[in-house]
């Protein structure tokens, strides 16, 4: 049997962090753990780039952009929705995720879903780099690892 499987090494890879500026005191939390993270696995700090944009619902247009660019092998979403007392949240959330997945299929490029959906701001906090981990580490390695594996098809 053959297995295909990631090297976890990120030496000359580009990536793009494309983050929200709404909830930016957890959003950079995210970002934080993904640059540390890229870098720890080889990826040079100057092939990483940061995109802002205003919020999640902003952010699938601008991956489809950037997804058009050849400058970079992954994009790395990351942003914080926390639930409020209107059903904003729902179809924020739900249009963001949707666009984002569109965009990885079509462009045929890894696209991480770093995205926090949350209840209260407590749970953003806990996935931002406390007991529930950092969301935005994990994001990073999951684009990584598929950038990793596509290359080998």
């Amino acid at each position: 049997m053959k297995k295909i499987e990631a090297q976890m090494c990120g030496k000359d890879l580009r990536f793009v962090l494309l983050s929200s500026r709404f909830n930016d005191f957890i959003v950079e939390r995210l970002v934080s753990g993904a640059v540390d993270y890229l870098v720890r696995h080889g990826v040079d700090e100057k092939n990483i780039t940061q995109v802002v944009v205003p919020g999640a619902f902003e952010m699938p247009v601008v991956a489809k952009k950037l997804a058009g660019k050849t400058d970079y092998d992954g994009i790395i979403c990351l942003g914080a929705i926390i639930r409020g007392g209107t059903p904003h949240f729902d179809f924020v959330a739900s249009e963001c995720v949707k666009g984002l997945a569109s965009v990885s299929l079509d462009a045929g490029i890894p696209v991480g879903l770093g995205i926090l959906t949350c209840d209260n701001l407590e749970q953003a906090i806990e996935r931002a780099g406390t007991k529930g981990g950092n969301k935005g580490v994990e994001a990073a390695s999951a684009v990584l690892e598929t950038v990793q594996v596509l290359k080998q098809l």
